[in-house]
């Protein structure tokens, strides 16, 4: 099977605004295969060498761990 490329698709204004959000505790949107999910990030860190953000869901607090190279979009929610 051949390995998968692991580029990240974040610009530099991305990540300035993902790390401020995750700094300040605020939802942020993430769009991965046509679904959109809104979460709470708690970190960014690397897991098998990808870019992994563990997060929750605000209201049930189920977790979630995204990765970035699989991400489509993301924006920072109020």
């Amino acid at each position: 099977m051949p390995r998968r490329p692991r580029i990240t698709q974040l610009t530099a204004a991305q990540y300035d605004a993902l790390e401020r959000a995750i700094a300040d505790r605020r939802r942020l949107s993430v769009w991965r295969r046509g679904t959109e999910y809104v979460v709470v990030v708690d970190r960014l860190h690397l897991a098998a060498g990808r870019e992994a953000l563990e997060a929750h869901h605000p209201t049930t607090g189920d977790r979630l761990t995204l990765y970035i190279d699989e991400l489509e979009g993301i924006e920072v929610v109020g």
